[in-house]
């Protein structure tokens, strides 16, 4: 078994931040929590900031009961989204994201973001797709199960809430790097969105 603890070497000198959102259920979606896990070097879950968020549209019944538990009543003393923008812009301004099917967190943060310019986007379930595969579900409970990954230092909270789910993301990405003995650019081609993978070199010849 790996140690996902450990900090990869891969990630020396880089500056990332892991996210994951929740959202009400509406279309389109608001943001109602966000976790934001930034990494300069090794990390604890000290680290982790979160936020809860009032949205414009209540949260709908079935994504609090099938998904991640928030209510409205839970949000009904928390800022909007405008109160809290600019604390997250900075906190995630400059610095590779880290996300689990991270073309949902990037959807939903440039909508609400819409000066965010990330300079890289890195997907871990692209990734696992990659280091381990032939799995029956990348889900991210079922990667944690698979990597034996250590989330008992998020207390409190479960599967689905974005401080939970982040802190996991983190753990799995560290734990994949190590798996498939990844060097950065490495990194980049596994796991990063299209648009960010440099585009291979056509084979030589006169043509």
């Amino acid at each position: 078994m790996t140690n996902p603890l450990e900090f990869p070497k891969t990630l020396h000198d880089r500056q990332l931040a892991v996210v994951d959102v929740e959202g009400n259920g509406q279309n389109p979606p608001e943001i109602i929590e966000i976790a934001v896990l930034p990494v300069d070097g090794p990390t604890t879950p000290d680290a982790l900031r979160s936020w809860l968020i009032h949205p414009q549209q209540p949260v709908t019944p079935i994504v609090t009961r099938k998904v991640h538990g928030i209510t409205n009543a839970d949000l009904a003393d928390c800022p909007p989204w405008p109160g809290v923008a600019e604390e997250i812009d900075e906190a995630l301004c400059g610095r590779v994201l880290v996300a689990h099917n991270a073309t949902v967190e990037r959807k939903v943060l440039t909508a609400h973001l819409p000066d965010w310019n990330p300079p890289l986007i890195l997907d871990t379930l692209k990734l696992a797709k990659k280091v381990w595969r032939g799995l029956d579900s990348y889900a991210l409970d079922k990667l944690i199960e698979r990597g034996q990954l250590d989330t008992s230092a998020i207390a409190g909270q479960g599967h689905h809430r974005a401080g939970y789910d982040t802190w996991a993301a983190w753990q799995l990405l560290c734990a994949l790097i190590t798996d498939g003995e990844l060097d950065w650019p490495g990194l980049i081609t596994a796991a990063g969105l299209p648009e960010f993978v440099p585009k291979s070199e056509p084979e030589g010849g006169l043509w």
